[in-house]
């Protein structure tokens, strides 16, 4: 069952948003994007699922709301599905969220897994490269976010990674989100257009240029854009700090 957390649904639901999916978007070309990964977390409530992407052979990035009793990562998967050929399940063996993460507010929103075997790099399995601590990336760029989340409000989740463009919005834009910072993150999604990331995508990457700027945080509950992203650059020094201590 692909649901989030269940504090963190509690309260979305309650302030009338939501944690990420893909919506209006396309399949992406299987293992075209090497670095995906997909979350099976394990929580007091039940089962859950988030998407992350693969930074180091050791290490995922994804959000801290997806924190769980204990994670199982999945590399190298196109149809979660199906157990391919290109699936590496790796265990987690260290959760490490953001000192400073609220989950009230939903702000600093962002995580590293600490993997207990490192990845073997294939074809289907790869790293990503993240924007450095003074990669400000500016409103108006088309990025792309990709994961296996619901293709629609009322949709099941796709068994099959999805991806869609997304503009980089002005900050007037979310300011309908109370506790939006765009210091620490991202307003991403043209309110005019369906496109949108949404509910089980939480924690995937948003990448511009073949660098990943962002992580799906929270949006609204019916999927109309724009949505909140944490912003990876203002985090760069502290993801930097728990790299080099592990």
């Amino acid at each position: 069952m692909h649901l989030l957390p269940f504090p963190l649904l509690l309260f979305l639901l309650c302030s009338g948003v939501e944690g990420g999916e893909i919506i209006g978007g396309m399949e992406s070309k299987p293992h075209s994007r090497p670095y995906m990964a997909y979350l099976d977390i394990l929580t007091p409530h039940g089962r859950a699922a988030c998407g992350g992407f693969l930074i180091r052979r050791d290490f995922v990035l994804t959000a801290a709301h997806c924190e769980g009793s204990s994670v199982t990562v999945i590399l190298g998967a196109h149809n979660i599905s199906k157990n391919e050929d290109t699936w590496q399940k790796l265990e987690v063996v260290k959760q490490i969220p953001h000192p400073k993460y609220n989950d009230t507010t939903i702000r600093n929103d962002i995580m590293l897994l600490k993997l207990k075997e490192k990845a073997k790099l294939t074809l289907a399995v790869g790293t990503v490269p993240i924007a450095s601590q003074f990669h400000f990336v500016r409103p108006g760029r088309v990025c792309r976010v990709a994961g296996w989340g619901k293709t629609g409000v009322w949709a099941p989740t796709s068994d099959t990674l999805q991806e869609v463009k997304q503009k980089l919005m002005d900050p007037q834009a979310c300011s309908h989100f109370k506790q939006f910072d765009h210091n620490r993150q991202l307003c991403v999604g043209n309110p005019k257009k369906t496109q949108s990331a949404f509910k089980g995508d939480s924690g995937g990457p948003l990448l511009c240029a073949g660098v990943a700027h962002g992580i799906v945080s929270y949006g609204r509950w019916n999927a109309q854009p724009p949505a909140v992203f944490t912003r990876i650059s203002h985090y760069r020094p502290w993801v930097n700090k728990v790299l080099k201590a592990n």
